[in-house]
């Protein structure tokens, strides 16, 4: 019986194996120009479940295939050729022998290398490089890089024109691989065509040492490099655009950009002129770095979007004005050239001068309360600013390769900067009873010139040995000031709130400041086996500082300003000496790239307050770990961790035991006994794509822990309210910020959706009246993106921002928290392909807080009709701004025990009528 039976399965596990062997799949392979079979092309199926490969077969001499032993149910089949593009189809195979529908194969040499999916391959992970297929995402006609950029999942371009990329600032746009017109972001999306574009890759970008040595030195910016069509690298192509509007009751407005551009090569020519006075253009952000200097009377405050903003908080009496060209009403030019060149693959050079010139007015009221314990104090302050300044920018690099071991390369750049402004500024303070503390009405004229000169020399070479390098980066930075501004201000202080004291402030100041910085480091690697090498380097810094300020008040008598004023008036200088040897090891694999190291500060000051004859010295040593770990654990699956340990110096004007009483009752003095703080700073990011899926996602948390944090002891006087600040150090300071997001398409609806949630937290710590407290500040966002679009039919895009923010300080157990929200729409819709309407809309709305008892709610319409000409060369177009008239410029933030909003001017309900020639030569056709 137990023979029988062993038989009986055995014989029906044979049965089962002769059907399955009878269920055949058979298909064919086609050329699609000449429609014949194609040899030798892999044929694979995989399952739609997890993308594993189930079978893989060849096509025979005359394109056919099969495959045997196949179980029924849903594959996906994709076809590969060295000579043609990839096509990927999903499949349904029944119980029965089957015959695939014909595959055909398209040439790359038609396609220009380009793949195509059928079911979709818009985005590719290679390393820690996203990258987007730029033509896998449509645009309108004539479209410039950032329409492009606002369809990239994952990546975002607010109304500010600011580039975020997985959560984090994007502070470099370079075009193949070489910066266009320096390092503004906005230069390169603005003015270059999208369809130029082949793919926009964003990752980390590493300094140039860690990109010849291969180890990981930390020092990243988050960087997007656009790679041109291999036929748009040749010939020229350019837009003209000309608008203007004639209106009542204000200016007309214009707005005129030119850009030219000849590609031959490896040569690029390119020039713009761009002017206007509805706020196209302003500066770009490294000029503004350049305005404040670096790490010099900053805070942090956090606004009700989530983003980390850095204020200057006083010191410098040639203070810059800001100037946001989304409020107020600014007139500007902006031109430049850009030349660069490579030649014998040994030569490359760059060269960019620039010209900028603004005018711009500005009208601001602010509100602003104050908690000092159980007392609040409430400011209010309008503020009309005036600015007139211009400035003139060349930089330039040369890269020479020596020999296939040894390179040099020289970055040089200049700046020059003149300002003229006008700050006129009134502004009461009262207690919430209504008591007066103080009443001010101030003038300032501010005139300054600056000159900026930064030089950098890289030397590298490669030994015979493969990985045994040495290179040495040597960097001089050099900041000259030269400003007098007048100072003219009437301030009543109340006590019980009855007038107590009052000042009449007339004064001239006369400032001459100089900062340099030179830098150089030497740097050794040496391979310790096939996987393993080991960095040495040493670095020295050495930074100097003058800064000497004379003030004078006004005498009625002789009718000048010849009266010095001591407690004004203070001549300091400052020599920081930094030595720093360090060393790090590095493991390299497919999967794994691994370094860890660190690096040791010696830190001398030296101060000398020469007015008063007195020195401060001061040594500091400081520990500088270092490691991070890269593990792309599966195709297009990335895992990054990053440590940071670093200092930051307080500038020349936080150690300078010098007044600053521009606003009289907000005064600041330095303090010459700073220390150096430090920070230790974690990230954690991945990046993810699933090919077949469509689906992008990404996850990015960071964490920043300061100690000795340069931060503000305010001496408040609750009577006149008349506040002190002075730079101390503190610790405590926390910031957390985790962002994540996802992207995918809904196939049946043909919509692409992109979720990402974000969170923000820091703990700031503050000293009030000799009494430390900590503000802590959260704010979560969800921004969600819907769009559709339909080649030359309509392209629209839906996105809703939902953002929380709150803060508490450890003062007083009142929590501030309120809701405030963004939803709007972009949407284009085509008229017979040539005629097109265009509309964003946008509703914002802001809950009311403890301070403001109102909410906030406002509407921004904008719309274009245009028509093309000529196969899109020509456009004519009617655009109108604000057609509802409710263009507001509202910011809140939270910075310590001090809440904040400003309402400021801005240019409302306005139209233009314009017209745009975008042309361009096809140039040789790409092999």
């Amino acid at each position: 019986m137990y023979k029988l039976s062993t038989l009986l399965i055995l014989f029906f596990f044979f049965f089962l194996s002769a059907n399955a062997q009878t269920l055949i799949v058979t298909g064919f392979v086609k050329d699609t120009i000449q429609n014949k079979g194609v040899q030798n092309a892999v044929i694979a199926l995989l399952t739609t479940k997890d993308s594993i490969l189930y079978k893989f077969t060849r096509s025979d001499v005359n394109g056919s295939y099969s495959f045997k032993n196949i179980k029924p149910g849903n594959y996906i089949i994709m076809a590969t050729h060295p000579y043609f593009a990839n096509v990927v189809d999903n499949i349904e195979i029944p119980g029965a022998a089957m015959t695939i529908p014909p595959i055909a194969l398209t040439s790359k040499s038609k396609l220009l290398a380009e793949v195509i999916v059928k079911s979709g391959n818009p985005i590719r992970i290679k390393g820690d490089t996203t990258i987007y297929t730029a033509d896998s995402f449509k645009v309108s006609a004539n479209a410039n890089v950032e329409e492009l950029l606002k369809k990239l999942p994952g990546i975002q371009v607010d109304k500010n024109g600011k580039i975020t990329a997985m959560g984090e600032q994007v502070t470099k746009v370079l075009v193949d691989g070489e910066e266009f017109f320096g390092d503004d972001p906005g230069m390169a999306i603005k003015n270059l065509r999208a369809d130029a574009v082949k793919e926009v890759q964003v990752f980390d970008k590493k300094s140039e040492q860690s990109e010849f040595t291969g180890i990981d030195d930390g020092k990243t910016q988050k960087t997007i490099n656009l790679k041109l069509k291999e036929d748009k690298k040749k010939g020229y192509f350019g837009k003209i655009d000309l608008s203007g509007g004639l209106l009542k009751g204000i200016d007309s407005r214009y707005n005129n950009n030119i850009l030219l551009a000849s590609f031959k090569g490896k040569r690029k020519i390119t020039g713009f002129l761009l002017m206007g006075n509805t706020g196209q253009d302003g500066l770009d952000w490294q000029d503004s770095e350049k305005y404040a200097s670096e790490n010099e009377n900053v805070s942090m405050s956090m606004d009700d979007n989530g983003d980390i903003s850095y204020s200057w908080t006083g010191g410098n009496s040639d203070e810059e004005p800001n100037v946001n060209t989304n409020d107020g009403f600014i007139k500007n030019i902006n031109a430049g050239l850009q030349y660069s060149n490579k030649w014998n693959d040994k030569h490359t050079v760059n060269v960019s001068p620039k010209y900028n010139s603004q005018v711009y007015t500005n009208g601001l009221s602010r509100f602003t309360q104050t908690r000092i314990g159980d007392s609040l104090i409430n400011e209010n302050a309008s503020v009309i600013t005036n600015v007139n300044r211009y400035n003139v920018k060349v930089s330039g690099s040369y890269d020479l390769k020596l020999d296939s071991n040894n390179s040099i390369k020289l970055t040089l750049k200049a700046n020059y900067y003149h300002t003229e402004s006008e700050e006129d500024k009134e502004s009461k303070s009262l207690s919430t009873t209504g008591t007066f503390k103080n009443e001010s009405n101030k003038l300032l004229k501010i005139r300054s010139d600056k000159e900026s000169v930064f030089a950098s020399l890289i030397f590298k070479h490669k030994f015979k040995k493969s990985r045994r390098t040495l290179s040495l980066n040597t960097d001089w930075n050099l900041l000259n000031t030269a400003g007098t501004n007048y100072l003219r201000s009437f301030n009543q202080s109340y006590f019980n709130g009855l007038p107590s004291s009052f000042q009449d402030i007339n004064q001239q100041k006369e400032n001459d400041k100089s900062t340099q910085k030179f830098t150089s480091k030497l740097l050794y690697t040496e391979p310790l086996g096939k996987k393993y090498s080991l960095e040495l380097a040493y670095e020295i810094s050495y930074n100097t500082g003058l800064n000497d300020q004379v003030t004078h008040t006004y005498s009625p008598f002789s009718g000048k300003y010849d009266t010095p004023v001591d407690s004004l008036t203070n001549n300091f200088s400052q020599i920081i000496v930094i030595n720093k040897p360090s060393f790090r090891i590095n493991y390299s694999d497919k999967k794994i790239k691994l370094n860890i190291g660190s690096g040791f500060g010696f830190t001398h000051f030296d101060l000398n307050d020469k007015t008063l004859n007195k020195d401060y010295i001061r040594n500091y040593t400081n520990f500088f770990p270092s490691a991070s770990l890269n593990y792309t654990y599966k195709n297009q699956r990335n895992l990054r961790f990053n440590y940071n340990g670093y200092t930051t110096q307080p500038a020349i004007n936080q150690l300078q035991p010098l007044h600053n009483n521009n606003d009289y009752y907000n005064q600041y003095i330095g303090n010459p006994q700073l220390k150096p703080s430090f920070t230790n700073s974690f990230n954690i990011s991945h990046n993810s794509y699933d090919f077949l899926k469509d689906r992008f996602m990404y996850q990015s948390i960071n964490v920043r822990i300061t100690s000795n944090s340069i931060t503000n002891n305010r001496i408040v006087n609750l009577d006149s309210f008349k506040t002190i600040t002075q730079p101390i150090n503190t610790n405590g300071n926390l910031t957390i910020n985790m962002y994540t997001g996802m992207g995918f398409k809904v196939k049946k609806i043909d919509t692409r959706f992109n979720i990402g949630p974000s969170f923000n937290y820091t703990k700031q710590a503050e000293v009030l009246n000799s009494k430390i407290s900590y503000s802590k500040t959260m704010n979560a966002n969800l921004n969600i993106y819907a769009s559709r679009s339909k080649d030359k039919k309509y392209d629209i895009t839906l996105y809703d921002n939902i953002r929380y923010t709150s803060n508490i300080n450890s003062q007083s157990s009142l929590r501030n928290s309120y809701f405030s929200n963004t939803f709007g729409v972009d949407a284009i819709v085509y008229i017979k392909k040539v005629w097109s309407i265009s509309t964003d809309y946008e509703w914002e709305s802001r809950q009311k807080t403890a301070q403001i008892n109102s909410n906030l709610n406002n509407h921004t319409w904008n719309a274009k009709l245009q028509k093309t000409f000529k196969k899109d060369e020509f456009t004519l177009y009617l655009k109108v701004s604000d057609i509802l008239d409710q263009n507001v410029g509202i910011n809140r933030s939270f910075y310590g025990t001090t809440f904040s909003e400003e309402r400021n001017d801005r240019l409302k309900r306005y139209w233009l009528l314009g017209f745009a020639w975008n042309f361009k030569n096809n140039g040789p056709k790409a092999k």
